[in-house]
């Protein structure tokens, strides 16, 4: 059971670092699995056996999310974009309590810490309004390895910073259409040197993440909850006073309790 439960969590993670405005990094915050999962592969030679046994499910589901059931999820959200947002708004906001509990685990509270959620939540909110203003690069257009491989590398900041979407930064960089055009049809000469920078990138910067979290962790989690929260804004979908805010409002509920069955399990 914990097997299948750990690949269902990994579909969905892997399916974040394509869909627009959802971050991996929260989803990984949302199931629980952020630390853990940082330490599995920073210290694999230390537990070989416990590790894979952790980190098997959740690849596989990665790897399932990114190839087969992104376009799953893509077809929800060109079809049906106010109900799946909405339910990842309620998964974010039921993680928020479990997310205050985890910051106060090791001290108490101080007002402080306030300071970094705040700051996290207005970064948020910028990479929502730059968002607006990034035009979409030609799906035909041409880039050199090393720009590619560099692209890669700074996407793995969106995969491992909870609340910064991958997929606003490959926007930013012009080559979010090649990407996911790319993973649709294996074109391997984008892939590989995309792939190989955010392999390189992700060991980088999990590496200073976790020094975050053994050095400043209350400041750290202060911040990963205001990048959850401010990921809700580039979630939010545009919707008026009717029928369709009451489906959304439900749906929000629906996200909510879905992330209350998975904490107990």
């Amino acid at each position: 059971m914990t097997f299948l439960l750990n690949c269902a969590k990994g579909i969905l993670i892997g399916s974040g670092a394509i869909l627009p405005g959802i971050s991996s990094g929260v989803l990984c915050i949302i199931f629980g699995i952020y630390e853990k999962l940082l330490d599995s592969i920073i210290h694999f030679f230390r537990d070989i056996k416990s590790n894979i046994k952790f980190l098997l499910p959740i690849v596989i589901g990665v790897a399932i999310g990114i190839l087969i059931f992104s376009n799953f999820l893509n077809y929800f959200l060109i079809n049906f974009p106010i109900q799946l947002k909405s339910i990842f708004i309620g998964l974010i906001l039921g993680s928020i309590p479990s997310l205050i509990r985890e910051a106060n685990k090791k001290s108490e509270f101080k007002p402080i810490f306030l300071l970094y959620t705040l700051f996290a939540f207005l970064f948020g909110v910028f990479l929502v309004v730059l968002e607006k203003y990034i035009p979409n690069s030609n799906i035909n257009s041409t880039f050199s390895f090393f720009y590619l491989f560099l692209a890669g590398f700074i996407m793995s900041v969106g995969i491992i910073v909870p609340g910064i979407s991958s997929t606003i930064i490959l926007m930013l960089m012009g080559v979010y259409n090649t990407y996911i055009s790319s993973i649709s049809t294996l074109y391997f000469p984008v892939l590989i040197p995309m792939g190989l920078g955010l392999i390189i990138g992700c060991f980088i910067f999990m590496k200073f993440t976790d020094f975050l979290l053994n050095n400043f962790f209350e400041k750290t989690f202060y911040s990963i909850i205001g990048f959850s929260l401010g990921s809700i804004l580039v979630l939010m979908p545009d919707i008026s006073f009717n029928l369709t805010a009451i489906v959304s409002l439900l749906c929000i509920v629906l996200g909510f309790l879905l992330f209350s069955l998975f904490g107990k399990k």
